[in-house]
């Protein structure tokens, strides 16, 4: 009878033990307090959780974020008394069908059309981008921190909101970039660039290891800064705030393109060498199925520049060994503080 009480307690311990590492194996020790005493998630910096699912730059999908964590990829941090959801993910990895970069990015679950709307903000400072990259790729060294994404038709992007700083400068680019919605073939789509602080995309190196001049008006990593981005009745509303900077607003629609006859000089210098000209139906994103990403959707990969001098950013990956790509500054860091997701609401001047 004594030994039977023995196993019992020793059974019962055992299950103990599976459930307590299951929830120890999405912490992170940067989600407690200096006491050691109060764990932290995500879903209790920004408590908008249950409106998002997430793929981490490991290739790992969840769908339900209430107390969800990941050490190394989505967990907490603490600086200087103020809590930030760490968003980190390496040069290479297990991404999504749709892309050859990894992401650990939260994708919004509900759909909406421009006609109806929504709007996403968000709160942030990027920590790190992949010091590794050719100068002359357009993506080297860049990380995307909110997107529009489109659910249907070719899937494209009416917008990503980037943040890219070369290695050796201080201070780096914020700009937004407006994917065409291409008429025919979706081969020859390209992306518009359009800058906030700093320069747009279309600013690249001489050759693979000279940056071009550091931006007087850029952003520092570790330096905040915020977005808004409103879509009202069909209309693109996008707010850029940061103290000591200038407020910067743009205006897109997307219901009527601007695109439908002629290349912006921008995309002829740009996309000149990999053939992509197309232009963009005439009613732009009108009627198709969007949804709002956030977090680090990371722009560096180790693709040859041969193959896409744009996109392909020759960057070290090690073979897809994240430790390694940790280890040397390979990957994208970003920091979330606050950000919000609701309906679109009529501009205030």
């Amino acid at each position: 009878m004594k030994k039977s009480i023995v196993t019992l307690i020793a059974v019962a311990t055992l299950f103990a033990c599976k459930d307590n590492s299951k929830k120890s194996s999405t912490t992170n020790e940067a989600s407690t307090d200096e006491n050691n005493t109060a764990l932290k998630y995500p879903s209790d910096v920004i408590p908008f959780m249950e409106e998002w699912k997430i793929l981490l730059g490991d290739g790992t999908y969840e769908d339900n974020l209430k107390d969800y964590a990941k050490d190394d990829f989505f967990y907490v941090a603490n600086d200087r008394n103020t809590d930030w959801i760490v968003y980190k993910t390496p040069n290479s990895g297990i991404t999504s069908r749709t892309s050859s970069n990894t992401r650990t990015e939260l994708g919004q679950k509900a759909n909406w059309i421009p006609e109806t709307g929504g709007k996403l903000t968000g709160t942030l400072k990027v920590q790190h981008v992949s010091t590794s990259g050719d100068a002359r790729v357009a993506a080297s060294y860049a990380v995307v921190i909110g997107q529009i994404h489109s659910d249907e038709g070719h899937e494209n992007e009416p917008l990503k909101i980037f943040y890219k700083k070369f290695p050796g400068h201080t201070k780096g680019s914020v700009f937004w970039n407006y994917e065409i919605n291409t008429k025919g073939d979706n081969s020859k789509r390209w992306d518009y660039s359009s800058a906030v602080w700093g320069n747009d995309m279309s600013v690249v190196g001489s050759d693979a290891t000279t940056a071009p001049k550091e931006p007087e008006n850029g952003i520092e990593l570790g330096e905040e800064f915020s977005y808004e981005i409103n879509v009202y009745k069909g209309i693109m509303y996008l707010t850029f705030t940061s103290d000591g900077h200038e407020t910067v607003r743009f205006t897109k629609n997307l219901l009527a393109s601007e695109f439908t006859k002629t290349l912006p000089e921008q995309i002829k210098t740009l996309y000149a060498s990999i053939g992509r000209d197309g232009l963009e139906r005439e009613n732009a994103y009108a009627g198709e199925i969007q949804y709002f990403k956030q977090g680090a959707y990371n722009q560096t990969n180790g693709k040859s520049p041969k193959d896409n001098i744009v996109w392909s950013t020759g960057a070290d990956t090690y073979g897809g060994d994240i430790a390694k790509q940790y280890a040397n500054g390979d990957y994208a860091e970003v920091w979330f503080r606050e950000a919000s997701l609701g309906a679109g609401t009529l501009p205030v001047d």
